[in-house]
């Protein structure tokens, strides 16, 4: 697996298609390397001309796991919020999204079209807003312009996504990540238990055990200011890809998404949940397709 040196840390990535096709990079979010993105959705991607870049952010997969860190105590974060306090993360969300940037830089990506979920859409719009040189394109797909007041996630839905697994072992790590995978999807993209193992394992066996490097992503999360005004300034296309049934973002965090951003596309797939179900694959792959088709078409 290819490494660069970029901002001051080693990134893992896999660059698939024709190097000299338009660049999409994907970014994935709380605690999931590069495998999370489905081959299928890469190869449907390649398939209408693109170049895929994928890679490990900081803290998950074989990218540089910033143990020196520590663990930050998300329940004293959170009540610091809750109170009207100033929280701070062990990194930013910033730094991450200059990771993604620096990344670019390093494989000669001149611009990209900048996809990312979940934790990682919100990365995707702080690449945009900080280094609007790099992006043709924003991609914010499930995540949330993080305005105060949105709806917050279902509480069983979060309680298992955050949930730890028994031992460290393949076994126990793959049954709870099932079991979150599970609590999190809609109804309309269910997964067969042979499939969702097979994609879930494939991160598992990809990325060390290591509950604190989570914690420093949620910590960044828990931490970001809002960027809806920042989001109000950008020039650049955008889609909004989001699940009707999304029980950690509910919609409303997509259509706020779209609002703050000028001419913003909205997509709500009825059905989906927080998930990347394979049954998915497809109308990710039609509908970012479609979108930076129409990017590139348009100059």
């Amino acid at each position: 697996m290819p490494t660069v040196r970029a901002n001051g840390i080693d990134i893992a990535y896999e660059s698939l298609g024709r190097d000299g096709d338009p660049a999409i990079l994907l970014i994935h979010g709380l605690a999931t390397p590069l495998t999370g993105w489905p081959d299928s959705l890469a190869n449907g991607l390649i398939a209408k001309g693109f170049r895929v870049v994928r890679f490990d952010n900081r803290d998950i997969g074989l990218s540089t796991h910033l143990s020196e860190l520590g663990t930050p105590d998300i329940g004293a974060m959170m009540a610091k919020l809750s109170r009207g306090e100033a929280v701070v993360a062990p990194y930013t969300l910033d730094a991450m999204a200059a990771d993604a940037a620096a990344l670019l830089d390093a494989l000669g990506i001149e611009k990209a079209h900048i996809a990312g979920a979940s934790m990682g859409g919100m990365i995707a719009q702080l690449v945009a807003i900080r280094r609007p040189d790099k992006a043709k394109s924003l991609v914010s797909i499930m995540s949330t312009s993080a305005r105060r007041g949105l709806p917050g996630p279902d509480p069983a839905a979060m309680k298992a996504l955050m949930a730890l697994p028994a031992s460290p072992s393949r076994e126990d790590r793959l049954k709870t990540a099932m079991s979150a995978v599970r609590a999190i999807s809609g109804p309309g993209f269910v997964p067969s238990d042979a499939a969702l193992a097979a994609h879930v394992g494939r991160s598992i066996d990809r990325t060390p055990f290591d509950p604190p490097a989570a914690a420093r992503h949620l910590a960044a999360v828990v931490a970001a200011e809002p960027r809806t005004a920042q989001l109000a300034g950008l020039k650049l296309p955008a889609l909004v890809l989001h699940g009707r049934d999304d029980p950690i973002m509910p919609v409303a965090h997509a259509e706020d998404t779209a609002k703050s951003i000028l001419g913003a596309k909205l997509v709500v797939v009825p059905g989906m949940g927080h998930e990347f179900s394979e049954a998915l694959m497809p109308i990710y792959a039609r509908e970012i397709g479609a979108f930076t088709e129409g990017v590139e078409t348009r100059g």
